[in-house]
């Protein structure tokens, strides 16, 4: 049997970041992936670092290559009625900005970094399953062909939304709320210079679509489809003339085009459990809530999830006090709905819905003229776009 003080389930950018800042408090942790390191590292997903983020990467010494090529933005564009609108961010938020950096990036720095210490983690460990959750919790899996115990104080769930984590709480114990969106997202990632320096959020009759980048080479691109759509139903050119259409001529004539690296369909959900906590189990990012992409919270809601949770483990070991534990799944929780309420406002607001008719498209409109014509309403955007306070 293996013995460390807390076992993480999942190698993910939370479950990563969680072990690095355990380690370097001299909490001895272990992470269980059912995946191989190559797998995680080949998920393609956003990257809009909120300062907390940001500030939790360099407390742990993962950020030399972030600060060195991650792109810092001060502001985004907001695109309808065939004109760009320019949010200035740190104007409007006190002078906080955002840092455009991909999560694999991300993922691969924390990666390196925890190999550099030898600190363990076990890839291609399928078929988990946790045991006592209650009071003397247990990992079982299997690893090369042999089944592994691994006993434990404490289990951190950061193993995804489909992971073994949240299906291990008694169903009784949780309560559930879900939005699932009649849309998707067809993503698109290539090796072509951005259409503009920030990120263009465009609302049209067409539907929404997005321009972001991963660097000042390489740009991903968005558009809302059907549910049902498959990224195998759309060419490359499709998908770039669809772009096109759905973009100011001024944004549309800078658009340069190349193949894909990278095309998929992500379906839309806002998903949250309550309590994030059960007995010596504790949900960290997906595993407890899903936000919509639209608002650029996912990986930074996971990353406050691991700062609330690090702390009151701190604590526990520290000073032998449960306060921070206790409290962990209410102030996790307290974070996560302001971001699912503002995730749901930009998602609301700039795609369009199969049953809005005329009266919610003008509606639509008549939000975002207000939004960027009102100094109160772009310092309420700019401040939760940033990130609100850790």
């Amino acid at each position: 049997m293996m013995r460390t003080q807390v076992a993480i389930v999942g190698a993910g950018p939370a479950g990563l970041l969680l072990g690095a800042l355990l380690g370097q408090a001299g909490i001895d942790n272990v992470i269980v992936e059912r995946s191989s390191a190559a797998h995680v590292l080949s998920r393609i997903r956003a990257g809009v670092l909120e300062r907390g983020t940001v500030d939790l990467l360099r407390r742990v010494g993962c950020a030399v290559r972030l600060d060195a090529e991650g792109l810092i933005h001060e502001g985004i564009d907001l695109a309808f009625d065939g004109a760009l609108h320019r949010i200035d961010l740190k104007h409007h938020s006190g002078g906080r900005t955002v840092t455009v950096y991909g999560q694999t990036e991300v993922t691969r720095d924390l990666m390196e970094a925890r190999s550099a210490l030898g600190q363990q983690t076990l890839y291609e460990a399928t078929d988990a399953v946790l045991h006592d959750i209650g009071e003397k919790p247990r990992v079982t899996f299997q690893k090369d062909g042999r089944e592994v115990e691994l006993a434990c104080d404490f289990i951190a769930g950061c193993d995804g939304f489909h992971g073994v984590s949240r299906q291990s709480i008694p169903a009784s114990a949780l309560r559930q709320f879900e939005r699932a969106y009649p849309f998707g997202w067809l993503g698109l990632l290539a090796d072509v210079p951005p259409a503009g320096d920030e990120l263009i959020y465009a609302r049209h009759e067409r539907g929404f679509a997005l321009c972001s980048m991963r660097s000042s080479s390489r740009s991903r691109y968005y558009v809302q489809v059907d549910a049902s759509d498959r990224a195998e139903g759309w060419s490359d050119d499709a998908f770039w003339d669809e772009l096109r259409r759905r973009l100011p001529e001024s944004v549309a004539g800078q658009v340069t085009t190349g193949p894909s690296i990278e095309k998929s369909v992500a379906a839309l959900r806002s998903f949250v459990v309550e309590p994030l906590r059960h007995g010596a189990l504790f949900l960290c990012g997906d595993a407890g809530h899903i936000v919509p992409p639209t608002g650029a919270k996912g990986l930074n809601l996971a990353a406050s999830d691991v700062h609330y949770l690090f702390e009151g483990l701190r604590e526990f070991y520290g000073e032998r006090s449960t306060g921070g534990l206790d409290a962990y799944s209410a102030k996790a929780l307290a974070r996560v709905w302001n971001a699912e309420r503002f995730s749901w406002w930009m998602t609301s607001t700039l795609h369009r819905f199969p049953d809005q008719g005329e009266f919610g498209q003008r509606l639509q409109l008549a939000e975002l003229d207000y939004l960027t014509q009102s100094d109160a309403a772009m310092s309420a955007l700019a401040e939760n776009y940033v990130g609100l306070p850790l």
